[in-house]
């Protein structure tokens, strides 16, 4: 399994951007889907994007889609999430997550190894 560490949470304006990093520790690390989950307060942990191992396929939440981009850099063992035009519903608790599955399911107990999570407040 991978260690993952996320980092560059904090507090920003609605309209505004921020980039989350998460930093792998273990082997394999190519060979592991990524991706970015959150959870607000009182709500259930959502999907929010997620990378294909290979770097070739990436997804999106609708709620979203054209506002956020997940990349990696493999050589570095590094995942991003970029949020731009932040919304205060896009507060939460944001986690990093990687899997090995070969069917890449969107659903959080899909997902086998996570970070502790940082925290993202978007102030209207």
């Amino acid at each position: 399994q991978v260690q993952l560490v996320e980092s560059g949470g904090g507090l920003v304006q609605a309209g505004g951007s921020l980039r989350l990093s998460c930093a792998a520790s273990g082997r394999f690390f190519s060979n592991y889907h990524m991706g970015w989950f959150r959870q607000a307060p009182g709500k259930e942990r959502e999907f929010v994007a997620a990378i294909s191992w290979s770097d070739t396929n990436t997804y999106y939440a609708d709620s979203v889609k054209g506002r956020f981009t997940i990349s990696r850099d493999n050589a570095k063992n590094m995942v991003f999430l970029q949020m731009n035009s932040l919304k205060p519903e896009d507060t939460a608790v944001y986690y990093c997550a990687a899997n090995r599955k070969i069917v890449l399911k969107l659903i959080p107990s899909a997902w086998d190894s996570w970070g502790q999570g940082t925290q993202v407040t978007v102030s209207s």
